[in-house]
């Protein structure tokens, strides 16, 4: 017990209870003053930048991995620390977004800023669990706090109907965890991951072992919306207010991929459940194959273009895929593209969506692709920085989606077998050009509809500046993206367990 009081402990952990005791902050001072949730961004804002601050510090100071924080519970590696930091830029993005669009569209609650920083506490405590009951306890959090804000335009049916869908398949995917990592309790009396991970070599083919290992599979999937586990994905999206869905898109999705690359990797990457039958790579490898597939399919179709945008992100979970099945079956890749994608990825998606936020008004939100008709000759700017996200989502050169694309396959051709999963993902990254280019037809070469109003889309500096970083972070994953890959190369060395 004295384990879990030591001073280093507090020390290293200080980023993660900064952020808690900063949500906090925010949400007495919502409790206490008389200002609307829209005004207290500066202040969530402020804390977000301090977190910010200091895990890039600690990324400096304290780069020896740490494996037995609070008697094993919690992990500290550079691994961690990057999505720590992608998860609070993809929070400070949001947060610009987010006080006009609600002052804008007239709701918002007092806890909306405090829950955006408690889910990126839930997101911190994910990747940082050293434990199966702290990695529960950070997913629960996260989602907790997501379902909350997918729900939060008070007044709208399409939100609280999708609050309610996305909690209904949350709980049941998290029955599912629960029951998996109880099942792998029961084989091996730990719940520890490291643990875990010494004794599952001595577990090939055992039964439950394996059910157990299944069900967390299945609870993973449902997180990062493969296919079977992806209907929630287009209503919650959807439903959910503009902001919110582009933080879903992002820092949700990168942080159920590092949980689930951890996991797999460090937990289950022993050689007998990876290959084989019962292995987890074959698996992956058709969901991912399924998901990338459908979800480029289904865009095609889409006219709303939230939804266009809901399959794109099913489709790249399954490009992703392919990273985290290189990852499993080849020593010398430790899943260095992933964390790269996953950034580029995150910084594109809250752009695009922040677009889509931006361009819309009070009863007249800007959906549909009809409604774009038109707008470069209008908007330059904005048409501008939605075509590089655009081209950067299709990865076309020299976009940081390109390089993404680039990095992540030929991690996988670096394995034989895994060539015809790559030629399947060019192959769906080729169709997904032609809804990619839809919105950017419509702003250039559509005419405006006679009877369509105008556009009359928010004039705010904060939404300005965050289109703006969004941009700037795509041209310099693009132009420059070594010195990002290197971060994520040293992020994956320092994995605890590898």
């Amino acid at each position: 017990m004295t384990a879990a009081l030591k001073m280093t402990d507090l020390l290293h952990a200080a980023p993660l209870i900064f952020m808690a005791g900063w949500a906090c902050l925010v949400l007495l001072c919502d409790a206490l003053g008389k200002s609307k949730s829209p005004r207290l961004w500066p202040l969530a804002l402020m804390g977000l930048l301090f977190g910010l601050g200091y895990c890039a510090y600690s990324w400096v100071m304290h780069p020896r991995p740490m494996t037995d924080l609070f008697g094993g519970m919690l992990l500290w590696d550079r691994y961690a620390l990057f999505f720590d930091m992608t998860f609070i830029l993809a929070a400070l993005l949001t947060l610009l977004l987010a006080g006009p669009y609600m002052e804008e569209h007239r709701f918002g609650f007092g806890e909306f800023h405090s829950l955006v920083l408690l889910v990126v506490v839930g997101m911190m405590l994910l990747v940082h669990a050293g434990d199966f009951v702290t990695l529960l306890i950070g997913l629960e959090t996260m989602s907790l706090g997501v379902y909350a804000l997918v729900a939060s335009w008070q007044g709208n049916k399409k939100s609280a109907e999708a609050g309610l869908k996305y909690f209904i398949m949350g709980a049941v995917a998290s029955a599912f965890l629960l029951y998996g990592i109880a099942l792998i309790y029961g084989v091996t009396g730990e719940t520890n991951l490291l643990k875990i991970a010494s004794k599952a070599g001595s577990l090939a083919g055992n039964k439950l072992f394996l059910v157990g290992m299944f069900m967390v599979m299945g609870a993973m999937a449902f997180k990062v919306a493969l296919v079977p586990f992806h209907a929630w994905t287009p209503d919650a999206y959807e439903g959910a207010p503009t902001p919110v869905t582009g933080f879903m898109a992002a820092a949700v999705k990168a942080a159920a991929f590092a949980m689930l690359l951890r996991v797999f990797i460090v937990v289950f990457g022993q050689p007998d459940h990876v290959f084989g039958l019962t292995g987890w790579s074959d698996i992956f490898e058709w969901l991912a194959i399924f998901t990338m597939t459908l979800g480029n399919l289904a865009a095609l179709r889409q006219s709303n273009i939230k939804r266009m945008l809901a399959y794109s992100s099913i489709a790249h979970a399954g490009y992703i895929m392919v990273g985290v099945i290189a990852a499993g079956v080849l020593e010398q890749e430790r899943g260095a593209s992933v964390l790269y994608y996953l950034l580029a990825y995150a910084v594109t998606t809250i752009g695009a969506f922040g677009v889509v936020a931006w361009i819309g008004s009070r009863d007249d939100e800007r959906v549909s692709l009809d409604g774009w008709a038109g707008l470069a000759g209008r908007h330059p700017a904005a048409a501008a920085v939605m075509t590089l996200f655009m081209l950067s989502l299709a990865g076309v050169p020299p976009t940081a989606g390109f390089f993404a694309k680039f990095y992540l396959f030929r991690a996988a051709l670096a394995h034989p077998g895994l060539l015809p999963l790559v030629l399947v993902a060019v192959a769906n990254s080729v169709v997904s050009i032609y809804f990619y280019l839809r919105p950017v037809v419509a702003m250039y070469f559509q005419n405006e509809r006679e009877k369509t109003a105008p556009p009359r889309p928010l004039t705010s500096g904060a939404v300005t500046l965050a289109l703006v970083l969004c941009a700037i972070f795509v041209l310099m994953l693009g132009l420059v993206p070594s010195q990002y890959l290197e971060w994520a190369g040293q992020s994956v060395l320092a994995v605890v367990g590898q």
